[in-house]
């Protein structure tokens, strides 16, 4: 979860400039449970840090594709997130999220060409 855009990844260099801090790494066998997961994770950033993705999401009815998903049995929208650099401990959303710094500031890594257009 990093370089989240409110634009589809489709819009390449033409996307919306990066609004979330890097959120970190989800991995899961259950492709819906892992998007559950990372749309809870933006839901409980610091700060409002995802308040714009957030509001694309909703005013583009996005949470739909996932209600969708389990409808049609493509997964479980139920989730145990895992954190895997505290000894396999089990942790909430918002415990996942507490140290993101909010905002996102570019490195080498990161910054990609006409994407990222500083105001």
């Amino acid at each position: 979860m990093r370089n989240m855009s409110i634009d589809c990844d489709c819009a390449g260099p033409y996307a919306e400039p990066v609004v979330t801090p890097d959120v970190g790494i989800l991995a899961s066998m259950d492709i819906l449970a892992v998007d559950n997961a990372c749309m809870d994770l933006i839901y409980n950033l610091p700060e409002e840090s995802g308040k714009e993705l957030v509001e694309r999401v909703e005013s583009r009815h996005g949470l739909r594709q996932l209600s969708y998903m389990k409808e049609l049995g493509m997964g479980h929208d139920r989730y145990t997130l895992i954190d895997i650099d505290h000894d396999d401990a089990v942790i909430t959303a918002s415990e996942a999220v507490k140290d993101v710094k909010p905002g996102w500031k570019p490195d080498r890594y990161n910054t990609f060409w006409g994407r990222n257009k500083h105001k």
